[in-house]
């Protein structure tokens, strides 16, 4: 059968699982202001809202403490088909759903597979990608949610047209049912194309299918050649790596929290909590009610603008990541998205008065808190949200799912990428579930709040957040084992770099396991 082989494809293809993760996020926004969702689930809101919202990360955490099993027992790519059925599953439940309970369990499916495929497409793509382009071709993982968000809000706002429109109290349903059926389709397309992707090299290694491995390395890295120095060389750093962890006889679990191993589980499960406290959820979950607080005459409009700076601002992480480095963009990027919270909290505190007519917003229900008649301050606050959206996209946005995925030796990458976006999902799903009642309750004073996540975020970052870009991942272990403090840059010649050398020179010959 044929495989691919283009690492940029390979991996660009296996991040629509990222872009699932997008449609997973916007699958609300869009149709929370219809007529046709309101009628027909009973005008949910507050708790009741914030339930439907957060079922589906709440089957992603299920997902993803679920994700390390399959994905070593059954491999990377198979994992990632078993998603895809899983989201099929929940969108027709979703798309026939007759009442919040239907809803909810669609929603909780449709979350297993999130969970599954957030967690092993990093891994699937860091295992495929040569230490050079690593960063670049798991960003696409976020490029891909950036995409999956705005495709998804835009079959939204299409659909929410159907009868007379959004507040046409006679809307018909098919103004949810539409947008939620059509989500089916990029899980059938990743579900069918996976058979002919390759499975990861490191997986069939672990599993002494060395010969297969070395097929894969070859069509990866060496345009089919198995002699080719690079993938020799890649093949025996991956033999060392996996002889060491075989020597060491301690279980993928007890190594998970040994000493030495915790700090890194406990760091990337931080940086995929941060991602979520950050703030983002408030921009993507709930920017229709944000935008009838800054009093904005088309806040549906207003807030696709958001999602399209979403989608092109990741493009530059994309092609710079690997060139500026990991470290900086956590650091530079929690510093921002907390200044242009605290100034879009002050704005709102100082022009804005409480809705006592709730009849002003289009909403009637969710909004409390409104800055009226001052078109600068709510151009302000709007333009706050663009840059908080901006600068998430092109920081956090990619390395939060890059860094996680990196730093793990490969007999508990799995594992450990599962904890760490087991964390995302936890905090995905208090905030899904927290924020309508916030929104209701404390209002600007929300945006304090996170801003203050994101100063501790700074601070976390800059003082245990080590360098990654360019070396590979068997050299993790020497990074952050080091001793070094994480503002000092591990330098070292690479391993990969001198086994290649070695090989062409001669000096070394590879064992073979065929």
């Amino acid at each position: 059968m044929y495989q691919a082989s283009n690492v940029y494809f390979i991996c660009g293809f296996a991040a629509i699982g990222g872009g699932l993760f997008g449609f997973d996020i916007s699958s609300m926004s869009g149709v929370l202001g219809t007529q046709a969702y309101k009628q027909y689930f009973d005008n949910p809101v507050s708790y009741r809202q914030g339930a439907i919202t957060a079922s589906m990360p709440a089957g992603s955490l299920v997902g993803s403490l679920m994700s390390s099993f399959l994905a070593d027992r059954f491999s990377r790519k198979v994992a990632l088909q078993i998603s895809c059925l899983l989201w099929i599953l929940g969108s027709i439940l979703m798309t026939a759903s007759q009442n919040i309970g239907m809803l909810c369990t669609g929603r909780v499916i449709c979350g297993l597979c999130v969970g599954i495929a957030s967690s092993i497409v990093p891994v699937y793509q860091s295992e495929i990608a040569p230490k050079e382009i690593r960063g670049r071709v798991v960003s696409l993982q976020q490029w891909a949610i950036t995409w999956g968000i705005l495709i998804q809000y835009f079959i939204q706002f299409g659909a929410a047209q159907v009868g007379g429109g959004p507040n046409d109290p006679n809307q018909p349903t098919a103004a949810f049912r539409i947008p939620w059926g059509i989500q089916m389709v990029p899980a059938f397309i990743l579900l069918v194309g996976l058979f002919f992707f390759p499975y990861s090299p490191r997986w069939l290694a672990s599993k002494d299918r060395w010969e297969e491995a070395l097929q894969v390395l070859a069509r990866l890295h060496g345009g089919g050649d198995v002699n080719h120095p690079k993938v020799l060389a890649q093949y025996q750093e991956i033999e060392e790596a996996l002889r060491f962890e075989r020597e060491q006889t301690v279980s993928s679990f007890r190594a998970l929290v040994a000493p030495r191993m915790l700090k890194r589980v406990a760091l990337g499960m931080s940086i995929q909590m941060w991602s979520q406290l950050c703030g983002m959820n408030i921009m993507m979950y709930y920017i229709v009610y944000i935008m009838e607080g800054a009093q904005i005459a088309s806040p549906l409009a207003t807030a696709s603008i958001q999602y399209v700076i979403n989608v092109v601002l990741t493009l530059p992480a994309i092609v710079f990541l690997d060139k500026w480095g990991r470290r900086p963009s956590l650091i530079l990027g929690s510093f921002g998205m907390m200044s242009w919270l605290f100034i879009s909290g002050a704005l709102q505190q100082y022009y804005g008065e409480p809705n006592t007519d709730l009849t002003r917003t289009a909403d009637n229900s969710e909004v409390t808190w409104i800055v009226l008649n001052n078109r600068p301050v709510s151009s302000a606050i709007v333009s706050c949200s663009y840059l908080f959206v901006a600068t998430f996209a092109t920081t956090w946005g990619p390395v939060s799912w890059t860094y996680p995925a990196e730093i793990f030796p490969s007999k508990i990458r799995a594992k450990a990428v599962s904890l760490a976006t087991a964390s995302n999902w936890f905090w995905n799903m208090v905030l899904a579930f927290a924020v309508p009642p916030l929104l209701w309750n404390i209002n600007y004073k929300m945006y304090y709040i996170f801003g203050a996540f994101n100063a501790a975020a700074f601070i976390h970052m800059l003082l245990l957040a080590p360098e990654t870009k360019g070396f590979t991942l068997e050299e993790m272990d020497d990074v952050f084992d080091s001793g070094l403090p994480a503002w000092k840059r591990y330098k070292k010649t690479s391993r990969l770099d001198e086994l290649e050398r070695e090989i062409e020179a001669g000096h070394l010959k590879v064992s073979s396991h065929a």
